[in-house]
């Protein structure tokens, strides 16, 4: 049997300051729900995530809590993975800065970038953002003071805080040197920055030229040491950005560690935020070239989630001083963890702004999940159950035409391509017409009438067929969102041992369902949410 083929896709690693949010949690479930569907489409999926534990503003917050950088760094990890685990984020790796792993390979990168010709040793002086952990040229700041009014401030140009002066020695790496091959790259790989409009603002930054980046720090120690000047430790960028190779084995001293990173580099995708895109789509393609390693497929970069203001209808940025910030707790607690996730998939276009409210929230859970998915799959099973003994009825000898059938022929192939995209609403909306077409077809159809008349038993017999096989097929489909629910609606069915055992698309195929097992009502999987929304 062929081997399956790779499909390695990672989130950023998160910051160990800040406690998980929901752009973080978006982010995780956005590389999820790609992850599981890839796995159920016949892929050896490699699903990254993980901290960001290095640099300058980790080690001023352990000092502020009294507590060692490491000790520190310990203590935030599980905020972290206990939510991962909440909203089921099924990951592979969970990868840490300060692991002996991520030390070994920065430090074989600082070899290769000597040996490669692209680093010298010189003196920084300029602006540095500590939050942000990045560097300015007087230039960026002086542009950024103007814009915003504030002529002669020294602010950072992405995140407005006060900007720190540094002097001091410094490895740099030739940044510069690549602007051409960058260019190059956008212009013979324009699949590279997605969503395509993210390009411009890329190839914009790089045609305005590149400075060279000062990739050191020596006035304090929490880093990776460099391996031929240990006064110096590693420019927490230049050893974050690396975690993704380190995962699949570069740095590593066998050649076990060689055949998963043959197998597994370049990755497929780095899903990030638009406000890192660019350490992404520069920085790093720029490190990978300097090094001679083949650059990943694809990074996308997806925007911010906002707070919908009810009254002007506009999105507004969240923040605890205006009031407005939604903690991933109270939607956990307002949609349940199957809600939460559909919810942020499919009504949040990626890589555009979202604007999201509670009453949105419940406005797509009621209508998609409560009344639509939730009642088909209440109103099938029961009849089910009423009409055929507490089973499925048999799959019939001879199927004739349905609307149904008519439906999800070539809806795999629809929904796949979507999938594939990171388009998941409109994903979830092929599937939702199934859904949706169901519930007509129980009305048009009338099980209950002919269950009144024995001389129509085989109607009877081909209605709810129909009806519990729609059922089979978007409880498959809709898995990667809701795995859970999904998982359930199949057990009720008997059908649970499906999963796994043919990829998504043989699994799909109309007719699949052989029927005669035993079904269950069950408590309704998304119960109507009747309570005001608070926002």
């Amino acid at each position: 049997m062929p081997e399956a083929p790779s499909y390695f896709l990672s989130t950023p690693i998160y910051y160990v300051n800040a406690a998980p949010h929901l752009g973080t949690a978006y982010t995780t479930i956005m590389a999820d729900v790609q992850a599981r569907f890839r796995r159920l489409a016949g892929f050896d999926v490699k699903f990254l995530t993980g901290m960001d534990e290095h640099g300058q503003k980790v080690a001023e917050a352990a000092d502020a809590h009294g507590l060692s950088p490491q000790a520190w760094c310990d203590s935030q990890v599980p905020h972290f993975k206990d939510l991962w685990e909440e909203l089921e984020i099924s990951y592979d790796d969970f990868i840490r800065t300060t692991e002996p792993r991520q030390t070994q390979a920065v430090q074989h990168l600082w070899e290769q970038m000597r040996e490669s010709g692209y680093l010298y040793k010189g003196s920084y002086d300029g602006w540095y953002c500590v939050p942000d952990e990045t560097f300015f040229t007087e230039t960026q700041v002086a542009k950024a003071a103007e814009a915003s009014g504030q002529v002669g401030a020294h602010l950072c140009p992405d995140c407005g805080r006060e900007l720190t002066r540094v002097q001091e020695e410094s490895w740099f790496f030739k940044l510069s040197a690549f602007q051409d091959r960058l260019l190059e790259l956008y212009e013979q790989h324009p699949e590279f920055v997605q969503p395509s409009f993210r390009m411009n603002e890329v190839k914009s930054f790089v045609a305005g030229g590149l400075n060279d980046l000062s990739v050191s720090r020596n006035t304090f120690d929490w880093g990776i040491p460099v391996p031929f000047d240990p006064e110096h430790v590693t420019y927490v960028w230049f050893d974050a950005l690396l975690n993704y190779m380190t995962a699949v084995g570069y740095g590593g001293t066998n050649a076990e560690d060689d055949a998963v990173l043959a197998h597994r580099w370049p990755a497929q995708v780095h899903l990030v935020g638009k406000d890192i895109i660019r350490f992404h789509c520069v920085i790093w393609p720029a490190m990978l070239m300097a090094i001679g390693a083949k650059l990943p497929e694809q990074v996308f970069a997806h925007g911010f989630l906002m707070v919908r203001n009810e009254e002007t209808g506009k999105g507004e940025k969240m923040s605890k001083s205006r009031g407005n910030a939604i903690a991933p707790r109270e939607v956990i607690e307002m949609l349940g963890v199957e809600g939460y996730r559909y919810y942020f998939m499919t009504d949040v276009v990626p890589g555009t702004d979202g604007a999201i409210s509670f009453a949105r929230m419940r406005q797509v859970y009621n209508a998609d999940l409560a009344n639509s998915w939730g009642n088909l799959i209440s109103r099938s099973l029961n009849m089910s159950a009423k009409y055929f003994g507490g089973t499925s009825p048999v799959r019939p000898e001879h199927s004739s035409a349905n609307p149904l059938a008519e439906l999800a022929a070539g809806l795999y192939e629809r929904y796949a391509s979507k999938m594939a995209n990171f388009a998941y609403g409109d994903a979830a909306a092929e599937v939702m017409e199934l859904i949706h077409a169901a519930n007509h077809y129980i009305e048009d159809s009338e099980p209950w009438t002919l269950a009144k008349d024995a001389a129509r038993a085989d109607e009877l017999q081909a209605v709810i067929y129909n009806l519990l096989e729609a059922i089979r097929i978007s409880a498959h489909l809709l898995s990667p969102f809701m795995p859970s629910t999904s998982l359930e609606a199949l057990r009720r069915m008997s059908c649970e041992a499906e999963v796994g055992s043919k990829t998504l698309n043989e699994l799909v195929l109309w007719g699949g369902f052989a029927g005669g097992m035993p079904v269950e009502k069950g408590e309704a999987l998304f119960p109507r949410l009747d309570d005001e929304p608070r926002v």
